[in-house]
């Protein structure tokens, strides 16, 4: 059971990359649910079954209750209090305001608002430890962990016009196992300046195309370094092959498998090259600013230890997926547990209109709803059943489908009030996961373990 709860959390962030607990929370009340329902005698498929009319029914539901939410890039408040919602429960919330605009400012970058669609491949995280969460930043560009191949490089070019090459920086060799026999200082000279005049021939084949930036995926030796540096031609090596394609996108630059087909109409081009230092560790990493095509960017994050960046990227991930969620469909429900008391009250009444044994699970799928605004209670430090009675019976008497539960003590239960927001897309996927799961794990009549039958 803990295998698939830790499945579905995965799944969840993969399709929605939001709601990973509440998923997880929802699937184990429902196991719950079913184990009294099996100890009662009634049948696994029929409370799966009775499971699957609550689920459709909940979601039919959610669309009645819906607000349109509408996406603007000239009005981004919204946008950041919904992500601020997202980033309310993560370990960055100190820091909420300003992860939360740099995650509406990176999708607005990349988004297609009039196709609804984001791209997240122009979108890079780059993380770097020693520093404060505060540090962190949104770059209009490319960030790389690497530096200028020789420390006497310029630190920083501009109107930066770059080759973008694959190919080997260094002398041809034969494609054949070959052996190469050195017998006299002749000959090793002779070999040495066979490899300058590849080299320099290299050079200046780059230079002859008008690139002054040479981005290298391979390495090159030293001599090759002192070369690039004495013929005035700056250059980075050892750039990964993702990085390399992110360059290609964001300066429009074409990359380069051979020397030969080098020309001026395949070089990248940005505005900015620089090279940025932190603090007292002297790290260095290289910053490509103002590129040909604008919608890349990079979200720069810091943090004083490993665990804290990696925790402020994961959290940064879930505010843009939310996010990229309202782009692709801006109808919204309201959070606090108040769209699933709502849901619970709809399953309810659905329930009794029911003739068949799957009213017992339908009601029992309405239970677990309700341990969704339970859990929220209980972490906020409220009597949980006290507060989810009072908030379930002003829902029916009021009708209003936007009161949930006060977690911040604001003294007020309208989670439209507070601007409690979560995505519909993001809430319908959380009751198919689990509602899937838990389906999934009563279909399963016989569980044998390895060595059970010795």
């Amino acid at each position: 059971k803990q295998w698939y709860q830790r499945r579905v959390a995965i799944t969840a962030g993969d399709e929605i990359g939001d709601g990973t607990t509440g998923v997880v929370v929802l699937a184990g009340a429902l196991l719950e649910q079913a184990e009294i329902l099996l100890e009662r005698g009634i049948h696994p498929i029929r409370v799966a079954d009775g499971y699957e009319n609550a689920a459709q029914i909940a979601i039919e539901h959610m669309n009645t209750i819906t607000d349109t939410f509408i996406v603007d890039k000239d009005n981004k408040e919204p946008l950041v209090k919904t992500a601020m919602t997202t980033l309310g429960s993560k370990i960055v919330n100190r820091c909420g305001r300003k992860f939360a605009e740099m995650a509406v400012d990176a999708i607005l970058s990349v988004a297609d608002l009039e196709r609804k669609d984001v791209s997240f491949d122009l979108i890079k995280i780059e993380c770097k430890t020693g520093g404060k969460l505060e540090d962190s930043q949104l770059v209009k560009g490319v960030i790389i962990d690497k530096t200028m191949s020789h420390s006497q490089m310029p630190k920083e070019l501009n109107d930066v016009k770059m080759a973008i090459l694959t190919c080997a920086f260094e002398p041809p060799k034969p494609k054949t196992k070959h052996n190469l026999n050195v017998g006299s200082v002749e000959d090793y000279n002779k070999l040495h300046a066979y490899e300058k005049e590849q080299f320099i021939d290299m050079i200046k084949k780059i230079k002859d195309s008008g690139a002054n930036l040479a981005i290298c995926q391979w390495g090159f030796d030293d001599e090759a370094n002192h070369l690039c540096l004495q013929n005035e031609l700056p250059a980075v090596r050892w750039v990964g092959g993702p990085e390399i394609e992110l360059i290609a996108i964001a300066t429009g630059g074409r990359i380069v498998p051979r020397f030969s087909e080098l020309t001026p109409d395949k070089l990248g081009y940005a505005g900015k090259v620089r090279e940025i230092e932190f603090g007292t560790t002297k790290d260095r990493m290289m910053v490509i600013e103002d590129c040909k095509n604008t919608r890349a960017v990079t979200l720069f994050l810091r943090g004083s230890n490993t665990m804290i960046v990696q925790e402020a990227k994961r959290s940064i991930w879930d505010a843009m997926c939310v996010i990229r969620n309202l782009v692709r469909d801006n109808r919204i429900v309201y959070g606090g547990g108040s769209n699933e008391i709502s849901c619970a009250i709809a399953v309810s009444a659905a329930a009794d209109k029911v003739p068949s044994i799957e009213q017992y699970a339908m009601r029992a799928f309405a239970d677990a709803l309700e341990s969704v605004p339970m859990a929220l209670a209980e972490n906020s430090g409220l009597a949980p059943f006290a507060t989810l009675a009072e908030v379930k019976s002003r829902q029916i008497k009021e009708d209003n489908p936007r009161l949930g539960i006060d977690c911040m003590d604001a003294g007020e239960n309208d989670m439209k009030v507070q601007h409690v927001i979560e995505t519909l897309i993001g809430k319908k996927q959380q009751i198919m996961l689990a509602t899937q799961l838990v389906r999934m794990i009563l279909k399963i009549d016989d569980v044998r373990s390895p060595g059970e039958g010795e």
